[in-house]
This record gives structure tokens, C-alpha cells and sequence, in this order.
């Protein structure tokens, strides 16, 4: 493959070709084991469905908690600048490094203190979104019996219709198959299904605003104001657990055929655009249908036997099954890295067992099936540590990606007045993802206790 330089005129105004004159930001070829095959379309699906998940039905809640739908949507548009940013930074920072996992690209950059602090925050993180995962599609599957298998207030359910079974059953039958392939790009399939499903959503609940809910009387409601400017800042740690789609930047960019920057930078403004129309629409509407009334699950709101809000439950819970798998792979791709460095540390290369083979992989995948399953089904309800999921992905979305692009531009030769630009840029990520992590995690744990 022929190499190819990119210079930076400007910030990341991206021209593909070769250096003209004065020194810029070029990309390094990067050894490939594999030529990789992700298409454009099929990156941007993955990338899209990445970000849609759980957090979605808490977008109509996190608008209420912001005291309106314009300020949230403020916050949401200056967070899309920061989003969209932390996406190309980590492109450009895969093809510096020459690293494959997002652990590894911040690892190869800030080094090795920093590289074990991310791979700590991603075991944390990703456990935490699919144990979140779980318990949604448990919460979803409970509602759907008690729709197709209603019965008397003091008679017990069947044994059969019991969440724990279940949702036992889907993660054995479902969930494990499709988190067992070895690269991240058999996903570009499911997440074309659960893209679709997260749309419908979205057009249920702007459907229902206009038709109204079974049930509902609309109410002509006071316009509400945030209560103190910290109301605001809540909406950051719901906007965090919804847009991450970062854990999964490097290795999607990795597996893309055309891997340059500029194209990156298109295919992550195209993905981010969709997702935060998606996002708003639901926050919207779901929040001018309840107003102060709405839940943290916007589905909980509804009626439980109107057939359409059933269909649409049903088509959420394929889609967080299809992002499951997404956070399996990020996770287990930490895991498969401890074990090549331990067992080089512990018995050199060449008994090493490979831990991308088959074995390996499944002892993996199966582990982390089983824990989560096993939190999801005997922790208590997760709602009120979102706020810490979104803290800790403040890190991915802002912390990590600023000190990478900081540490990135002293590689190279680059422009004086380019470089301090991206510097000032760099460390503003910085602090604004560490001033996200503190407020939400704060706020989470006097929530908590």
C-alpha cells in the first residue's frame, strides 16, 4: 500500500498528499497482519450504533433535569464540538503510534503509567455499560411477560417467564454467539438492524407526543427554568453515556480500508450527526409528553398494553443486544493484551498461547458473559450509578483523546502557531473532561448514599 502524507494547514483541515513547503502532521503507515475490510457505510453504522444504546431512554429525563429543552440542547451542541473532536484526535493518533486499541494508542503516546490508567478506566467502564446493557434488556423482557403472560397481582409468574431465566437464556443463545467472531467488523451487519431499531424508538415517541399516549391527558405546562446553574452540568454525565462511541474509535478506524484522516474525520461528523438528531428528537418529544413527569426510562412512562410502545420495547432490547457485543470486544481486547504481557513476562514468546485464538477468545468472551449476567441479575438497579458510567467515560471522550493529541503534535515537526493551537486544544479537553468527571461523580455518589 502506498504511503500516504497528511499535512495540517490549519487545526485539522486535512489535505490528502504531500507535504507543500512547511512542516505538518503526517501520517504513519502502520504494519497491518490483516488487510482490513470495513467499509465506509459499514464504519459509520458501527460507529452510529456504537452510540446508541441505553442511554437513549434517558435523554427525555436528562432534558428535564436540565430545566428545558434549551439548555439541554445547548449543552448538547457545545458537547458535540468536544465529541466530534476526541473521535479525529484518536484517528490521528492510531496512525502516529501504530497501535490498534484505543489502550494501546494512549499507551504509546503518553506512556506507560497513563497506558495502564486507561486500561483500568476501560475494564471499569466497559463492565459497568454491559452490566447497564443487561439490566435494561432484563427490564424490557420482564415487561414484555407480564404483556404476553399477564396473570393476577398474587399469583407468581411461571418459572419460565422469570427474568433471571430469560434473560439467562438470551445472553446462552443470543448474546454469546454474536460476541464471539474475532473482529469487530462482522458487527456492521447488527448494527444496521439495531440502528433501525433505536430509529423506531425515536419515531414512537414523536408519534405518541402528537397522537398521545392511552391514557394521557395533555396538560398545558409552565415553561421550566434550571433551578441552579450545577442542573444544567447534569445533563453532561447522560450526553457522556450516550455519545460514547470513543472506546470504540480506534479499532473501527483500524479496521476501515480507506484510512485517511480526512475521510475518518467525515465518516465520525456523519455518524455523530445522526446520533445527536436521533438523541434530541427523543429528548424532545419525550420530555413535551410528561414534562416533569417523565422517567429515567422514557418506556416507562407509557402504558404498558399499548401494542405500538410494546413493539418499540421489544426493538429497543434487539438493539442494545446488538451493541452488547461492541463492549465485549473493547473489553476483551484489554484482557487479550494483560495476557500476551504476562505470559511473555512469565514464560517467554514462545510458549505464549495466542490470545486472539480460538480458545483463548472463548474462555474470555464466555468470562465476561457470566459476570456481567451474573451483576446484572443479583446487583440492585443501576440507574443511579449512570452518572458514574458517565464520569468514567469522560475519560475516553475528553481526557484521554487531549493528552494523546498533546503528546501527538511534539512527534512530529508541525507549524509554531499550528502546534500551540493544538496544545491550548488539548489541554481544554483535558480540563473539561476533568471538570465532567468530578461533577458527575460527585453528584452520583451523594446520589447514592
Amino acid at each position: 500500500m502506498a504511503e500516504d502524507s497528511l499535512t495540517l494547514e490549519s487545526g485539522f483541515g486535512a489535505l490528502e498528499g504531500p507535504a507543500r513547503g512547511r512542516p505538518g502532521l503526517r501520517e504513519k503507515p502502520v504494519p497491518a497482519a490483516a488487510s482490513p475490510t470495513l467499509s465506509s457505510l459499514g464504519a459509520v453504522f458501527i460507529l452510529l450504533k456504537s452510540a446508541l444504546g441505553a442511554g437513549l431512554l434517558n435523554f427525555p429525563w436528562a432534558f428535564y433535569k436540565a430545566g428545558g429543552v434549551v439548555p439541554a440542547f445547548l449543552v448538547e451542541l457545545v458537547s458535540l464540538v468536544f465529541l466530534i473532536s476526541g473521535l479525529v484526535i484518536l484517528g490521528y493518533a492510531a496512525s502516529i503510534s501504530g497501535q490498534a486499541t484505543y489502550q494501546g494508542v494512549v499507551g504509546g503516546l503518553c506512556g506507560p503509567t497513563v497506558g495502564k490508567l486507561c486500561e483500568a478506566c476501560f475494564i471499569i467502564n466497559l463492565l459497568m455499560i454491559s452490566v447497564a446493557f443487561l439490566r435494561v434488556i432484563g427490564d424490557q423482557l420482564e415487561k414484555l411477560s407480564d404483556f404476553l403472560l399477564p396473570s393476577a397481582p398474587p399469583a407468581p409468574p411461571p418459572w419460565y417467564a422469570d427474568e433471571r431465566f430469560t434473560l439467562t437464556l438470551l445472553s446462552a443463545l443470543v448474546i454469546l454467539p454474536l460476541s464471539a467472531p474475532r473482529e469487530i467488523g462482522f458487527q456492521k451487519y447488527t448494527s444496521i438492524l439495531g440502528t433501525l431499531a433505536a430509529c423506531y424508538l425515536a419515531l414512537v415517541i414523536m408519534v405518541q407526543y402528537y397522537l398521545g399516549p392511552q391514557g394521557l391527558v395533555h396538560e398545558t405546562r409552565p415553561a421550566l427554568r434550571p433551578s441552579s446553574w450545577t442542573s444544567v452540568f447534569s445533563v453532561f454525565p447522560t450526553i457522556c453515556f450516550g455519545f460514547q462511541c470513543h472506546e470504540a474509535a480506534v479499532s473501527i478506524y483500524r479496521s476501515m480500508r480507506n484510512q485517511s484522516l480526512s475521510h475518518w474525520a467525515l465518516v465520525s461528523v456523519l455518524s455523530l450527526l445522526a446520533c445527536c438528531l436521533i438523541y434530541s428528537l427523543t429528548g424532545v418529544y419525550g420530555f413535551l409528553t410528561f414534562g416533569t413527569e417523565v422517567s429515567a426510562d422514557i418506556l416507562m412512562s407509557y402504558p404498558g398494553n399499548d401494542v405500538v410502545v410494546i413493539v418499540a420495547r421489544a426493538l429497543f432490547g434487539v438493539s442494545i443486544v446488538t451493541v452488547y457485543p461492541i463492549a465485549l470486544f473493547l473489553g476483551r481486547s484489554v484482557m487479550q493484551d494483560f495476557w500476551r504481557r504476562s505470559c511473555c513476562r512469565a514464560r517467554g514468546p514462545r510458549t505464549l498461547a495466542e490470545p486472539s485464538g480460538p480458545w483463548v477468545r472463548g474462555l474470555l468472551t464466555v468470562l465476561w458473559v457470566a459476570v456481567t449476567l451474573a451483576m446484572a441479575l443479583f446487583l440492585p438497579d443501576l440507574s443511579e450509578i449512570i452518572g458514574i458510567i458517565g464520569g468514567i467515560s469522560s475519560f475516553f471522550i475528553f481526557i484521554f483523546p487531549g493528552l494523546c493529541l498533546i503528546c501527538a503534535v511534539g512527534v512530529e515537526p508541525i507549524a509554531p502557531r499550528v502546534k500551540c493551537c493544538l496544545e491550548v486544544w488539548g489541554v481544554v479537553s483535558v480540563l473539561v473532561g476533568t471538570f465532567i468527571f468530578g461533577q458527575s461523580t460527585v453528584a452520583a455518589a451523594l446520589e447514592l448514599f
